[in-house]
Order: C-alpha cells, then sequence, then structure tokens
C-alpha cells in the first residue's frame, strides 16, 4: 500500500508514506514535508495535501485544512504559514479547501484518494461552468 512501517515486537507502527508526492512538471513535492510544515501552525487542526491535475504542471497540490475549533484560515495565510518556514516555492500548495472534517478509512488514515477524486470533479466543473476561451 505504499506505507512505511516498523515492527516492535509483537507491533506495526506506521511510519509514513514511500510513495505520496506529487510530480509538479517534474518537481518532486513531499505532502509529507507540506503537511507537517501547516500542522505546526496553531490555526490548523487537521491538513493533508493531495495532486489535483493541471494541463500545464501535470499535477498540482491542494490542501484540504480542518482548521481548529473556532479558527478559520484562508489561502494567503497558508501560503504566509509555509512561507515563514521557508519552504520552496514551487512545494507551496495552489489551492486550499476549508473542510469541516475529513474522511477516514477503517485504520483510521485520510481518504485521500477520495479527496483526489472531489478536487478533480470541482476543477471539472468550475471549468465547465467558466466555458471556453
Amino acid at each position: 500500500m505504499g506505507d512505511i512501517v516498523r515492527r516492535q515486537g509483537r507491533y506495526v507502527f506506521t511510519e509514513g508514506r514511500r510513495k505520496d508526492p506529487i510530480n509538479r512538471g517534474g518537481e518532486k513535492v513531499s505532502c509529507e514535508e507540506v503537511e507537517n510544515l501547516t500542522h505546526a501552525h496553531p490555526k490548523v487542526g487537521v491538513v493533508t495535501l493531495v495532486t489535483r491535475p493541471d494541463p500545464v504542471f501535470g499535477e498540482k497540490a491542494c490542501a484540504f485544512v480542518v482548521p481548529k475549533p473556532g479558527e478559520t484560515i484562508s489561502f494567503g495565510e497558508l501560503i504566509a504559514i509555509l512561507r515563514a518556514q521557508n519552504i520552496a516555492s514551487f512545494k507551496l500548495p495552489e489551492r486550499l479547501e476549508v473542510v469541516n472534517e475529513l474522511r477516514l478509512s477503517p485504520v483510521g488514515k485520510i481518504l485521500k484518494r477520495e479527496l483526489r477524486e472531489r478536487i478533480t470533479e470541482q476543477i471539472a466543473r468550475e471549468t465547465a461552468q467558466r466555458g471556453p476561451g
């Protein structure tokens, strides 16, 4: 499944993902790196980064954020959070989706596939509404 795990006795601990990069025009963006930098902000409760289709770069990053109770976060704030930590510009998400919750699998992992499908459909709807040209 792409998970990096370590075994300690009879227990197995998930350490992260082996293959979860975004390929933005040939540049590899580590979802885990961007998620960790974003999650460090006091307004952010839960964050995950997923790919979204792009006609020029192939893939771009979309951040799904669940703010902490009583907090809000804008796209500008997200970018400022990451820039303050000196992240490379190509690693910055190009889109933010603020949500109330993120669905989890039975083993407690965020269902990134559903989020990728959701953002792909959303972009297709937005593109259709704009029309050609």
